[in-house]
């Protein structure tokens, strides 16, 4: 067969950087919490420390319940509309964050951002699928992705001395009213789909839909979502996801407390401390990503980023903070392993289940992680205030990954129609 010719590459500067740092400000606001717990909500509002993690945890609450209907939004209609309506809200609901005096309007807020949360990881995922093939989809998945661990990395520096110059009001604030000016520069520049993309000849709109069209025909069809929800394979994803989710939301939302509880240093240092991790995780993710696109072999680049990470935890676990330097790098690797696996993980969704129902399993498994989000943010947190030590945090999240891990084992090659295995089969080939 002849090679595949290179679909266009105008795609990955035009669109990939506006969904990047539209993500990353999405990121913002579910994980700057831990900062302002480290920097004097908890003291302000008079809340104790089983409150505080309720209060961090119940965005993941409400984003658990409305992923379907936000993925089936942006399947059926649009994901440009769907995201540019949650930015403005979410911004809203971030920047209120810092206003609202009354813990059970907190409650409220952060329940009502989680909802407005919901539907952005999915929506940005069936974007992604529209417009770049699965040799590509790794990749572009990443990008996306990376806009967690680059967000943590530049928000815990910047949360850090906003927290120590303005106070921790007005970092939810500052942070809360960028993502709504962002907002118009999403409706100006991306769009929905190829075909709808004026800076792309006919030629390019014709190879990419040539492309992604006959991936759609290879697969074998499903019939609804409800089929696909009780595959051995979705299921396997699900629980992969919700554990992954506990360790990893552990490790976010209260790295900040457990590092300024383990160091003694003040908020700023702090915030130095908490970053290391994600800048190391960026160049692991990017690694993994393109070796798993040029391979193909998914699986394989998940799994053993998840085990990984889940040993180096009990390990700093075991150490504890009599040698805070060795805890604190095995932590820094820790960080990058749970993150590395997130491009290939999210590319398998796409290329063991067709187009009508890709979009609302990934929002199944998607809400899985965040039920596992909730639990881990909530736990981790009260075991933090209720022990006093972050030890038995570390067990609990060592324990989650490597349940996570051994979960991955279990998932199997898509089918494709002639009955081969979907890391067997080449893509399409595009004439010009």
């Amino acid at each position: 067969m002849a090679q595949v010719t290179k679909l266009a590459s105008s795609r990955w500067w035009r669109l990939m950087p506006i969904i990047f740092i539209t993500y990353s400000f999405a990121y913002v606001d579910r994980s700057n919490f831990g900062f302002g717990a480290a920097g004097g909500m908890t003291e302000s509002l008079h809340i104790t420390s089983g409150i505080t993690s309720l209060i961090g945890a119940l965005f993941f609450l409400g984003y658990f319940f409305f992923q379907i209907p936000g993925a089936n939004y942006a399947e059926k209609k649009s994901a440009k509309k769907l995201l540019f309506w949650s930015m403005v809200l979410w911004g809203i609901l971030a920047a209120a964050t810092g206003v609202v005096t009354s813990v059970p309007l907190l409650l409220v807020d952060r329940f009502l951002l989680g909802i407005v949360e919901s539907a952005v990881f999915p929506a940005m995922l069936i974007l992604i699928s529209n417009w770049f093939g699965k040799r590509e989809r790794s990749r572009a998945n990443t990008i996306l992705i990376l806009g967690n661990p680059a967000t943590v990395l530049w928000m815990s520096i910047a949360s850090g001395y906003l927290v120590q110059f303005f106070g921790w009001q007005w970092m939810f604030i500052i942070e809360g009213l960028v993502a709504i000016v962002w907002g118009g520069v999403w409706w100006l520049t991306v769009k929905d789909s190829p075909q709808h993309a004026s800076w792309l000849t006919e030629q390019e709109k014709r190879d990419i839909a040539h492309v992604l069209q006959s991936e759609q025909t290879e697969l074998q069809p499903v019939p609804n979502l409800w089929t696909a929800a009780k595959s051995g394979n979705v299921l396997s994803l699900m629980g992969v996801y919700f554990f992954w989710s506990v360790g990893i939301y552990g490790f976010i939302m209260w790295l900040p407390s457990i590092l300024k509880q383990m160091s003694h240093e003040g908020i700023a240092a702090t915030g130095w401390l908490s970053a290391l991790p994600y800048l190391l995780a960026i160049f692991a993710m990017i690694g993994i990503s393109y070796v798993s696109d040029k391979t193909l072999r998914r699986k394989a680049a998940v799994w053993p980023c998840l085990m990984l990470g889940g040993v180096l935890l009990y390990v700093s676990y075991q150490i504890g903070t009599q040698h805070f330097l060795v805890s604190y790098i095995l932590l820094v690797i820790a960080g990058a392993a749970l993150y590395a696996p997130y491009g290939p993980f999210f590319a398998v969704i796409t290329e063991i289940l067709p187009r009508n129902v890709a979009g609302g399993a990934m929002a199944l498994v998607n809400s899985m992680g965040a039920l596992g989000s909730f639990i881990g943010t909530y736990v981790v947190g009260l075991l933090n205030g209720s022990t006093g030590s972050p030890q038995a945090s570390f067990l609990l999240m060592s324990i989650a990954m490597l349940l996570s891990g051994g979960l991955m084992l279990f998932v199997r090659k898509g089918r494709r129609r002639n009955g081969s295995g979907s890391e067997d089969v080449a893509l399409p080939h595009v004439q010009r």
